[in-house]
């Protein structure tokens, strides 16, 4: 495998042999496959778990890595076609990419979207950019529509957890936050649960649908796994007989890039925050689960996050474990 792009994208024996490894390395985590090895981690935006356990899951195989964060300690890097470069950005990815690329032996990027433009960023124009000008193996470490990492290690969480597939009901459901946010991460966790051949349902006001295309390719990955998809507004619906509620905020695509609009829409929401409530009509054991970083008492209160219901430590923990075998996989 040269290239980590979208979870979807990937056969599910791929996914399979993965989190078998993920599973093995978690049991016997210091290993020397990658000895020699080096991770170049080029960050474009904010990170804490995925810089982390890239990191440590090199150093755990026996490689080494190296980060850059361009604006940061490093040159600003511009990644669009065909302009003028008098602005901050001093270096340019089709030269600093192939650079950097040079003295690993595998780039991972975050690469957030631009978030003016709802049709521009669902065609990956930065992802795409950066992938047609890297001559190693390529990892995405999120980009506008995927965040393939977190959606590996939530699906090992889900099978850690003992959470069915066929029969297992999962409820991706949109929840307040002070800013609109990317697509990527509910993108990704829907398309996975239906890959996982799950009963899905997004929850989320109506004027926070997720785009059609995404939708669409949950459908697809759905109507071959054997679950399915569905949405609604009603939280008593979407809640019931659910195993597992994952909370995540983004952005209303009719209000894409017009923050000022957009958190008139979104003030109209205040109980979106998931708290014991919530839990009504679903499984008595039913968990929680966030990919993290998550506002306590914004997104979800402190009574789940501290209680029972809570997975979002070990569902982090597993970030480094399903990584770790992604690692093996494209560079051992």
């Amino acid at each position: 495998m040269r290239q980590w792009l979208d979870l979807g994208d990937v056969p599910t024996e791929t996914i399979e042999r993965l989190l078998r490894v993920a599973k093995e390395l978690e049991a016997r985590p210091i290993r020397q496959d990658l000895a020699g090895k080096v991770l170049g981690l080029i960050f474009l935006n904010p990170s804490v778990r995925t810089l982390a356990s890239f990191q440590a899951g090199m150093a755990q195989l026996g490689g080494s890595s190296f980060v850059i964060t361009p604006g940061q300690g490093s040159w600003a890097f511009e990644t669009r076609r065909g302009v003028t470069m008098e602005g901050l950005e001093a270096e340019h990815v089709r030269e600093g990419i192939p650079v950097l690329a040079s003295y690993a032996d595998a780039l991972g990027v975050r690469c957030f979207p631009r978030g003016v433009d709802l049709a521009e960023d669902l065609s990956e124009p930065t992802l795409r950019a950066l992938v047609n000008v890297c001559p190693k193996p390529y990892l995405n470490l999120e980009s506008a529509l995927s965040h393939p990492c977190q959606a590996l290690a939530d699906w090992k969480s889900l099978d850690d957890f003992g959470v069915p597939r066929s029969q297992g009901k999962f409820v991706l459901s949109w929840a307040k936050h002070p800013k609109a946010l990317p697509l990527a991460v509910p993108a990704s966790t829907l398309q996975m649960a239906a890959q996982r051949g799950m009963q899905v349902t997004v929850l989320r006001p109506e004027e926070f649908a997720l785009p059609a295309q995404v939708m669409d390719k949950a459908r697809t990955l759905a109507q071959v796994s054997g679950g399915s998809v569905h949405e609604t507004s009603d939280r008593e619906e979407a809640m019931q007989g659910a195993h597992v509620l994952y909370a995540k905020s983004w952005q209303a695509p009719r209000f894409y890039g017009q923050p000022a609009e957009e958190s008139v829409v979104r003030a109209q929401y205040p109980d979106w925050c998931v708290d014991e409530s919530w839990f009504a009509p679903a499984l008595p054991d039913a968990l929680f689960m966030h990919c993290l970083p998550v506002r306590r008492n914004v997104v979800v209160k402190d009574e789940i996050l501290d209680g029972p219901r809570s997975r979002v430590l070990p569902q982090a923990a597993n970030r480094l474990h399903a990584q770790k075998a992604l690692l093996l996989e494209m560079l051992s």
